[in-house]
């Protein structure tokens, strides 16, 4: 049965793993990325929030995600990131911006950057061409992205008619276990998502204030 079919089913029940959050196990890790290259939608902890996400190249899976979270054709989605190197395969990063982002990654911050032609239009910002991107600092979600071997979709679990993220993976089970394939109990996570700076255009701007300090992006603007 193909993703899309076991989305609309109510007797398809997705998995859940308690993985440990300082010394995630290898085993899971490899199960979860199997689900996730199967075209599987996953919900994981991050540095910050929750979130959800599925391989960069699945349409399929990329517009579960999207109808999950009722976004438009202009969302900004996000990849996470082993580290900077990866970022700069999918991002125009100039030297200034560098070493901005080497000073203050990993870390709960996603930066708004223009795309390269590595980023699957899906993705992209539709005017802009502009794409998210983060290294979080968090044990579990980098253990995937190191298992996977390219960067992961993302976007912060705030389902539709919610204002804040979710933060017990308990509640998120009995939410989302009939629409997506897999959730990591990671423990808690944090009240807010990661916060947002835009550095696509000629000044640094804020466009979400969540757990990282956004000053020494906009003291630098």
């Amino acid at each position: 049965m193909n993703s899309l079919w076991r989305y609309e089913q109510d007797d398809f029940v997705s998995q859940f793993f308690q993985i440990h959050a300082e010394n995630p196990q290898p085993r899971l890790i490899k199960q979860a990325v199997e689900i996730i290259r199967k075209g599987g939608v996953v919900v994981y902890p991050t540095d910050s929030a929750y979130a959800m996400g599925c391989q960069i190249g699945d349409k399929a899976a990329i517009e579960r995600v999207r109808r999950l979270r009722q976004l438009d054709k202009h969302h900004n989605f996000t990849l996470l990131c082993c580290d900077l190197s990866e970022m700069g395969t999918f991002a125009k990063i100039d030297t200034a911006t560098f070493r901005l982002l080497k000073a203050h990654i990993p870390g709960p911050y996603t930066f708004i950057l223009n795309a390269t032609r590595e980023v699957p239009r899906l993705l992209m910002h539709d005017k802009r061409r502009t794409i998210g991107l983060r290294v979080p600092s968090n044990p579990i979600v980098l253990a995937l992205l190191e298992e996977l071997g390219e960067p992961l979709m993302s976007v912060s679990l705030i389902l539709p008619g919610d204002e804040e993220p979710m933060t017990d993976p308990y509640e998120i089970r009995q939410r989302l276990e009939h629409h997506v394939d897999l959730i990591i109990d990671g423990g808690f996570g944090d009240l807010k998502a990661s916060t947002v700076i835009d550095l696509s255009g000629d000044e640094p701007e804020l466009i979400r204030e969540g757990c990282g300090d956004p000053t020494p992006f906009l003291v630098n603007a």
